[in-house]
């Protein structure tokens, strides 16, 4: 199939043909970028398959797979078709339900139909397509429950989810066995099409930004918060897809930072080693952050710029005391994020600024990390107050400290004060109790869904005690702050 964009034909729409390959078929479109992979794949295309739940990106009924060149392979991950734009996908492999099927049940279908773990059915397509990418995936590279892991952001409200687990462990048995497409395919895991993707995707061209047309009125990176906010607004704007800009991903070190890719997902940076070496509890924090679906599509520089008082990573770079640098046209400048956040989503950027990379200072010898959260639920939930610190002792007294919390105030918050505070001091439990006017006067928490202004001053409060007894456990502990019954 030709491409009009690739034949040298006249670009008079506002924005680029979009090319991408949708299972089997290759598809060349000119839908609004903005338009949600979901809404394509029902109202187009007709695919029923991937079923439309939440619209939230909570429930998975939705889950596709997307799958991208990464050298001579294409590497899948699963994401919530809900909350991703058609945009982008120009170069990638769409799979939906419908792309898996096969004359023959594969062995996760036939291990949902062994444990009996579909009843009404509407979960089963997103829950089938996100078991199918674990198998699809490097088993080197899982952090967690393999299998269970992929479950993460399924809900069923029939099964209980005892049957749903005990599908996924056969699943994880026949990955112990089958890594790598052609093992997949001989193995009748996935349909033969899929060893022709590589050279499929190889044909098709980038797109040239400079075709978009004037400057965008919103640009969508992850999609995961500003769908949620804008959704029926943005179809009816001009956008500007940062996916399209070449160099806003990836992680580096250099020069004493650890540089990070403004369009780096969540996962990515978690996964990635680099990431690993600087905060070494990285894959236990980021379980706690969102399904994996979610952590697929959403990214870094999308969480710091949403400016969500309660946002996970922000508050965890604020810790650090992370650099932000911004690039407009051909000019850029270096900010921190401690004085990024002027008031309740007002930032210290212009409209036209793109976060391009974050910085992170590489931690000196003997720096120890610790994130805490506390939510309605344990995992998969928005915070009712969230905190990090980073903090390095010297025979017990503190030489350097980064204190933030996330819903305790209008904007993340860097609790200053409380920081300088604690410099020089011996860690005690007189110390830390020292801490906590500071740290309420610095605080300035409302009462809402997640709970009352005074419920989150109670939690600043045992969080900063949290931080210390768990990096401190021979200095302080927990029952030293209470008084005994």
């Amino acid at each position: 199939m030709n491409c009009p964009l690739q034949m040298g034909y006249k670009e008079y729409h506002m924005h680029p043909e979009i090319h991408f390959l949708l299972n089997d078929r290759e598809m060349c479109v000119s839908e609004h970028p903005a338009m949600l992979v979901l809404d394509y794949l029902r109202n187009r295309e007709r695919l029923m398959g991937t079923k439309e739940g939440c619209r939230e990106g909570d429930c998975g009924a939705c889950a596709v797979l997307v799958g991208e060149l990464s050298g001579e392979r294409v590497v899948y991950k699963s994401v919530t078709s809900c909350l991703t734009p058609l945009g982008v996908l120009h170069g990638k492999h769409l799979v939906t339900i419908e792309g898996l099927n096969m004359p023959h049940l594969s062995p996760v279908q036939q291990a949902i139909v062994d444990e009996g773990a579909t009843q009404c059915g509407f979960c089963t397509p997103g829950i089938v397509v996100s078991l199918t990418g674990y198998l699809m995936e490097d088993h080197r590279a899982l952090m967690g429950d393999g299998a269970k892991k992929h479950l993460s952001g399924h809900l069923c409200r029939c099964t209980g989810y005892r049957s749903i687990k005990q599908a996924a462990d056969q699943v994880e048995k026949a990955a112990d066995n089958n890594r790598g497409m052609g093992l997949l395919v001989a193995s009748k895991m996935l349909p033969g099409y899929f060893l022709e993707i590589p050279a499929r995707l190889r044909r098709i061209s980038e797109i040239n930004v400079s075709n978009e047309e004037g400057s965008p009125d919103f640009f969508i990176a992850g999609g995961t918060d500003i769908y949620l906010q804008k959704d029926d607004l943005l179809t009816e704007s001009r956008v500007g897809i940062l996916s399209r800009r070449p160099g806003m991903k990836g992680i580096r070190r250099k020069d004493g930072y650890l540089y990070v890719g403004a369009l780096t997902t969540f996962e990515e940076f978690a996964r990635h080693t680099e990431t690993i070496k600087v905060i070494p509890h990285i894959g236990e924090y980021i379980s706690q952050i969102a399904s994996l679906q979610m952590r697929n599509r959403a990214t870094v520089g999308g969480n710091i710029i949403n400016a969500s008082p309660i946002g996970d990573i922000t508050i965890l770079l604020l810790a650090l005391e992370s650099l932000l640098v911004f690039k407009d046209g051909e000019k850029s400048r270096t900010a921190p994020i401690t004085s990024f956040y002027k008031g309740y989503k007002q930032l210290d950027k212009t409209p036209s600024e793109i976060l391009w990379e974050i910085l992170i200072p590489e931690p000196a010898s003997g720096v120890l990390i610790n994130f805490e959260k506390v939510s309605k639920r344990k995992f998969l939930d928005v915070a009712s107050v969230n905190s990090a610190m980073r903090v390095r002792c010297e025979d017990g007294v503190i030489r350097e400290i980064g204190l933030a919390m996330g819903g305790v105030a209008p904007v993340p918050l860097f609790l200053k004060a409380t920081c300088q505070y604690f410099l020089g001091k011996q860690v005690s439990r007189e110390v830390i109790e020292g801490a906590f006017p500071i740290l309420q006067n610095e605080i300035s928490p409302i009462g809402d869904i997640r709970g009352s202004a005074d419920y989150k001053r109670l939690l600043a409060r045992q969080l900063c005690i949290a931080h210390f007894t768990k990096i401190f456990p021979e200095r302080v502990k927990v029952r030293d702050f209470y008084e005994p019954c």
